[in-house]
């Protein structure tokens, strides 16, 4: 009975062993994701991310302006006036990646299913140039950073 008491304390430090090392492999094959400092800004009444962003560009004009361009796809037919919502930071991001939502209006009705491409547009005049590298443009379901070109041509990303 000892013998037997013996091999099952055993066995059962052998599984606790193997547990605790697959715990511990598991924790550092996954990176932890990297957080945002930023805050999402209140969106206007009706407005709500767009489902996904196929691709984004940013651009700063002969005026200075920055452009900002991404298309994507509307959860359902009927959104409109597709634009960018900034978020808001304490302090400039470190990496000099600002983040802007993507939204569009809800359309007055639901009826339709499937969703439905969009292009939004918009200009940030009085960026911060000194610190600004790249945006990141959010959706419900993705994220995609356009870098800001050195040369000040287009740039895009996917």
């Amino acid at each position: 009975m000892r013998s037997t008491m013996l091999a099952v304390l055993a066995l059962a430090g052998v599984a606790l062993s193997a547990c605790q090392q697959s715990e511990s492999q598991a924790t550092e094959a996954t990176p932890p994701p990297k957080k945002s400092l930023a805050r999402q800004a209140t969106f206007a009444e009706g407005q709500e991310q767009i489902q996904s962003i196929a691709a984004a560009q940013v651009k700063v004009d002969k005026s200075g302006v920055l452009v900002l361009n991404a298309e994507g796809q509307a959860p359902a037919p009927g959104y409109s006036k597709p634009t960018f919502v900034k978020r808001v930071y304490a302090a400039a991001p470190p990496d000099g990646i600002y983040e802007v939502d993507v939204v569009a209006n809800k359309p007055a009705s639901a009826e339709a299913s499937g969703e439905a491409s969009l292009e939004a547009k918009g200009e940030w005049p009085g960026f911060p140039k000194d610190r600004l590298k790249g945006v990141k443009f959010i959706s419900k379901t993705n994220e995609v950073v356009a870098m800001l070109p050195a040369a000040g041509g287009a740039s895009g990303a996917q």
